[in-house]
């Protein structure tokens, strides 16, 4: 069974930055796309980032364009998510999703599997 393992959140000021890494462990993992979500207190679980397992697809929410990049090492079965320019409004619990198979990977309804999540508190 696979699991995510989502690690480099904690405590920023606004304007700074962070780097999260999910790691994948487990039987043989070969995703059709990994990506993050977050989910701040009181909130639905929203959309962050995508990024397909072979080739360059990424998608970005709109809230997010500009200031965070998603990237993958494939053979570290790794996703990143650099975070820039960081605002109190992207204080949120990140979680780390992966996608076994073709489907529309900015739902969480279409989600295969999730990460524990990884706490970001951006301070004002």
């Amino acid at each position: 069974q696979v699991q995510l393992v989502e690690s480099g959140g904690g405590l920023v000021q606004a304007g700074g930055s962070l780097r999260l890494s999910c790691a994948a462990s487990g039987r043989t993992f070969s995703p059709y796309g990994m990506g993050w979500f977050r989910q701040a207190p009181g909130k639905d679980r929203e959309f962050v980032a995508t990024i397909k397992w072979s080739g360059n697809l990424t998608v970005y929410a709109d809230s997010v364009k500009g200031r965070i990049t998603i990237s993958r090492d494939n053979a570290k079965n790794t996703v990143y998510l650099q975070m820039n320019t960081l605002k109190p409004e992207d204080t949120a619990v990140y979680f780390c999703a992966a996608w076994t198979e073709p489907k529309i990977m900015v739902l969480t309804t279409t989600v295969d599997v999730w990460g524990q999540g990884t706490q970001v508190t951006v301070s004002s």
